[in-house]
């Protein structure tokens, strides 16, 4: 099946061949038909699939009918709103919705906290029919009798475990009851939990459409999952060093499971010489921009990343993410290493843990039903006395000797591949800081 096959109108269609895509995917060939039609509709797809485009291609096409060139608001009322949890992936939906709708007289905005609320006062009150908002700052629009939610026809929930799990059911409840009560309405998530399943027969007409093109909390085939092992959490800030050094890796999100182990490592990271800058809920809006920006243009190597903070970045051919801590929940797991491998590119999941963490290994493997090896990364715990030869460098030199000594050596793991120094001056890792031994 192709775009052009799926009915979608002119204008939208354009605009899809304008962004190089032909194909729909799994869960957009699915999913889009039944929208067009009107149902409601649960989709659960492997993030990074393209479940933005698989209601928001439909949900345009059905409102051309509505679409007006007139400059009066009132020929622009808000007919469709979208929720998302997080301030980065309600921006993520915007660009997503003003890409798909920019050869049509529809207009879109999106509201969020963090910024001043002056400039989408003043986008609402021109008048918009998409219209992609933060639960929280939707509630304060309201409030401030700044938005009219009475000609809504269909109401869009993105990552809905992720509202369930930031505690936006009231939230979700107030804004229904806002809401036309004969409205369509959407439901987008990359895992289907039983508590999503009663969310959705809250919401949700009886007898949704369940599009799910993967089994429950799969992970993508295309993204290649590690696990190393280090003796004690102290060692993971050098084997994270190691990993991005060794690994050559030019773009990588590193994920911690709090906001001060976030700034933390991200200060440890450029002390060792690394480009890296952290986002999350502590940081303005404007802050997480500027440093998504940067990440994006190449200008910082590593971003280190919360999950709140993380959750809808969508980085064109992310190589590779790394867990610094391995997360307390493990839906967390999936969504994590669903930043790379995305559009069907291939990625790579690393993930570091320490002894104290195997119970929470233990629950993502149940979950993912996946057993994940766990290899041991030499040289960031070498013991007292232990004969530093033995620890491989974590940099590489080009020289005749150490191209001979690579020629030679028996094969090893992808990771420690690669020409080796020469062992006088060789670099070793002590505890995770490079020193050298014997001139």
């Amino acid at each position: 099946m192709q775009f052009k096959e799926l009915g979608l109108h002119p204008d939208i269609l354009r605009a899809v061949q304008d962004a190089g895509y032909e194909t729909p995917t799994p869960i957009q060939a699915q999913a889009i038909p039944h929208v067009l039609l009107g149902a409601d509709v649960m989709g659960a797809a492997q993030t990074g699939t393209g479940k933005t485009a698989a209601f928001t291609l439909p949900i345009l096409h059905r409102l051309m009918p509505f679409a007006s060139s007139s400059v009066s608001p009132a020929r622009h009322p808000v007919r469709a709103l979208m929720l998302a949890p997080t301030r980065e992936l309600a921006d993520q939906i915007y660009q997503n919705v003003a890409q798909y709708a920019q050869h049509s007289p529809l207009r879109s905005a999106v509201v969020f906290g963090g910024v001043d609320m002056a400039p989408q006062t003043a986008a609402l009150r021109a008048g918009v029919e998409v219209l992609i908002a933060t639960p929280g700052r939707l509630l304060d629009h309201v409030q401030q009798k700044t938005l009219n939610l009475s000609q809504v026809s269909v109401l869009v929930l993105d990552e809905a475990d992720r509202m369930l799990d930031m505690g936006f059911l009231p939230d979700l409840q107030r804004i229904v009851n806002l809401l036309p009560p004969e409205r369509q309405s959407l439901l987008f998530s990359a895992t289907f939990s039983p508590e999503i399943r009663k969310l959705a027969k809250t919401f949700l007409k009886d007898n949704p459409v369940t599009v799910e093109v993967a089994r429950r909390n799969a992970t993508a085939e295309n993204v290649t999952q590690q696990v190393y092992l280090v003796d004690r959490p102290e060692s993971k800030r050098g084997a994270v060093v190691r990993l991005i050094k060794r690994l050559k890796l030019q773009q990588v999100i590193v994920f911690t499971n709090t906001k001060i182990g976030a700034s933390r490592l991200a200060r440890e990271l450029q002390k060792e010489g690394i480009s890296a800058d952290a986002i999350h809920g502590d940081k303005s809006q404007g802050e997480r921009l500027i440093t998504l920006e940067r990440f994006k243009r190449g200008e910082v190597l590593v971003l280190v990343a919360t999950d709140v903070a993380a959750r809808g970045l969508d980085i064109a051919e992310l190589p590779a993410v790394i867990n610094y801590d391995v997360p307390y929940a493990a839906e967390d797991y999936v969504h994590r290493i669903g930043r790379t491998g995305r559009a069907g590119a291939s990625g790579q999941a690393i993930s570091v843990m320490s002894p104290v963490d195997e119970r929470l290994m233990q629950d993502i493997e149940k979950l993912i039903g996946k057993k994940l090896v766990r290899e041991k990364l030499p040289g960031l715990d070498m013991p007292p006395g232990a004969d530093p030869l033995f620890f491989l460098p974590y940099e590489d030199d080009s020289s005749p000797a150490a191209s001979s000594a690579k020629a030679a050596a028996p094969a090893q793991s992808p990771l420690l591949t690669g020409s080796a120094k020469r062992l006088v001056g060789a670099a070793v890792l002590l505890g995770g800081k490079p020193r050298l031994t014997g001139q």
